[in-house]
């Protein structure tokens, strides 16, 4: 039985079958068979994917698990933060949100995850969880790593340089929101997250 983990949280209407998602699940297989691998079913509402990804956590410890990562894209990226503040445990960044209470309005109303098939509604109640959810700081730096492209048009890669100013960081140039490339970095993102 392996006793370590790596739990992969994926974006806002995406599912456990994006592409990075199975991408870093063909590698732990291939090339790195000592994690485990979970990627849960995010909801589309913030208290409910925190939820998820909280149980997820959870559910590994309970299994035994004595070593638990976490790599979060996107939306995905910020519920890692906040559960690797909150269990202090090592996460890897790939352009991820930082204050995403400050962008949900655009999602107000109902909506469709055409990954899961789900229709869902946002409101203003959404964006208050994710206002009390957000940390205010890094508290413990070294268990970060921030990958980040400057083309991404979705997030503006600036907020979270700024945000996790301390912690490791690659910023590269051009690129965009899905961070190509990142089949790149999956050695060292193995490397980190086995610390």
């Amino acid at each position: 039985m392996t006793t370590a983990v790596i739990i992969y949280l994926h974006g806002f209407l995406s599912s456990p079958h994006s592409a990075k998602a199975r991408l870093v699940g063909d590698y732990l297989r291939a090339r790195a068979p000592r994690f485990d691998y979970v990627v849960p079913a995010l909801p589309e509402e913030p208290g409910y994917a925190l939820a998820a990804a909280e149980r997820a956590v959870q559910e590994q410890r309970l299994a035994g698990k004595t070593s638990i990562a976490l790599i979060g894209s996107s939306m995905g990226g910020f519920y890692a933060t906040v559960l690797a503040q909150r269990h202090g445990l090592r996460a890897v960044l790939i352009n991820p949100s930082v204050r995403p209470h400050l962008r949900i309005h655009q999602f107000f109303g109902e909506n469709f995850n055409p990954y899961s098939g789900r229709r869902f509604v946002l409101n203003a109640s959404h964006a208050d969880e994710l206002a009390q959810l957000a940390p205010q700081r890094i508290i413990d730096p070294e268990n970060f790593w921030l990958l980040v492209q400057s083309g991404d048009l979705v997030l503006d890669y600036r907020e979270a340089v700024q945000f996790y100013a301390g912690c490791k960081q690659t910023v590269e140039q051009g690129g965009d929101h899905q961070f190509q490339g990142f089949e790149r970095y999956l050695d060292g993102v193995v490397d980190f997250l086995s610390r």
